[in-house]
């Protein structure tokens, strides 16, 4: 769930309101992210052409490959869909043997999920604001092999990646690939009929049934209830199908070998840092977690009033967790928030919380790498960006994010401790580290 107004939590919430009365490798010195400016699109005769962007380059020394898998949970009824199995995508992105060429450069979105993120009332256009049929998200492209060959080297940490509600998997990309360069093995999941859409190998999209479901009995918080519960289960069921991925010889050379499911963390953003958090609560597997700009508390049913504590927040963590705020009309520090203050006072585990200055909540994921080259060609309005994503500039808000989430994970699952997370650091004066 958002903590502010512009995801598709937020919409849910919203809506039912106005119905009712709704980086580097390790002991590196981080080098500049450059955010890549696309150019202004227009087309011989004077058209405007589909807006493109691209991603920043990963900053860690190994090259990054990728493969997309199709899950099935035979044991789970889908709580979206009673009629049918439980069926999920991840990708796993992970450290590659070989150079990846601007050739080899696998595609952000498949086509078909491309087209239908760009479409008009889709979860994706509700999240940012987007202007619907203006971005070509097919051209976009990632800095990962597909299928490529495992880098040797032994066992590496595990990250799961979450994303937030009505988000597809790989708005996290530009985190994501980073992570792997650096080193580590990260599954990205798709909560199906939540994302916005999720293109399965046989060619079906199963797209978010969230739009569909705002009107006036909507029960806000049941729903963002039932999405927590599906979340977490989700995440457990991908735990459970690593240990069989392991052995697999369907994965690429080497992946399987790579992966040390002894060592486990978990990232999420909005809705998935709350499926992070909750997850390492409820599952020993998980044994630390960042939490980005993701509350830990349910509305009531109208969406506006009640404040009810999860799980999480109720009970505390014995293991180490990181929360990164934003800048924004109701975030800020733990003490601003009722279940990350609960979550705080009730954990015994290390914990850590900072606010990237001048951000907002799409300021954690590729929001804030894309969106600014997609308002230089005209497919989101300037008031949309900063509402997206504030006044913090992109370079440094996608340096802070890779860095802090990689000092934290390189603390707790390979005992490097760089001390950037024992208190403020000149090298980010953008980042107020809260006590």
């Amino acid at each position: 769930m958002s903590r502010r107004g512009r995801t598709v939590a937020a919409v849910v919430l919203a809506a039912a309101t106005a119905m009712v009365t709704l980086g580097t490798a390790p002991g590196a010195t981080a080098a500049p992210v450059v955010v890549a400016a696309a150019a202004d699109g227009v087309t011989a005769d004077g058209v405007s052409a589909r807006a493109t962007a691209a991603l920043p380059r990963p900053t860690g020394p190994y090259p990054v490959g990728t493969t997309a898998v199709h899950l099935t949970d035979r044991n789970r009824v889908d709580p979206w869909k009673p009629d049918r199995q439980r069926e999920l995508m991840i990708s796993i992105w992970y450290p590659a043997a070989r150079p990846v060429t601007g050739a080899d450069r696998a595609a952000y979105m498949v086509p078909a999920a491309a087209e239908h993120f760009d479409g008009d009332g889709n979860a994706g256009v509700m999240n940012y604001g987007f202007a619907p049929g203006r971005t070509d998200w097919a051209a976009v492209r990632t800095h990962a092999r597909v299928d490529a060959s495992a880098s040797p080297g032994g066992r590496r940490p595990v990250v799961l990646y979450s994303p937030g509600l009505g988000d597809p998997r790989t708005w996290g990309t530009a985190l994501v690939e980073d992570l792997a360069s650096r080193g580590y093995v990260v599954v990205t999941v798709d909560h199906t009929w939540e994302a916005s859409e999720v293109a399965f190998p046989n060619g079906e999209l199963a797209a978010s049934v969230l739009p569909g479901m705002l009107g006036p009995d909507l029960d806000v918080g049941a729903l963002l209830r039932k999405s927590m519960a599906t979340r977490v289960d989700d995440t457990r069921f991908v735990l459970d199908e690593l240990e069989h991925l392991k052995h697999s010889r369907g994965l690429p050379t080497g992946l399987g070998a790579a992966l040390d499911l002894d060592r486990i963390g978990m990232v999420g953003h909005s809705a998935g840092g709350f499926t992070a958090l909750q997850a390492m609560h409820d599952d020993r597997r998980i044994a630390a977690a960042v939490d980005l700009d993701g509350q830990l508390h349910f509305p009531g049913r109208d969406g506006r009033t009640g404040t009810y504590l999860s799980g999480v927040a109720q009970d505390g963590l014995d293991r180490p967790f990181l929360l990164m705020g934003t800048r924004s009309d109701d975030s800020g520090s733990y003490h601003a928030q009722p279940g990350w203050d609960a979550l705080w006072q009730h954990s015994t585990g290390w914990r850590a919380d900072v606010t990237l200055d001048g951000s907002r909540h799409g300021s954690y994921t590729d929001a804030e790498s894309l969106l600014p080259q997609l308002a230089r060609q005209g497919a989101i309005t300037p008031d949309q960006l900063r509402a997206d994503t504030g006044d913090v500039d992109p370079g440094r808000a996608v340096l802070a994010t890779r860095t802090y989430v990689a000092s934290f994970l390189d603390r707790w699952l390979r005992g490097h401790d760089d001390h950037l997370l024992d208190g403020p650091s000149a090298r980010f004066p953008e980042v107020v580290y809260e006590r």
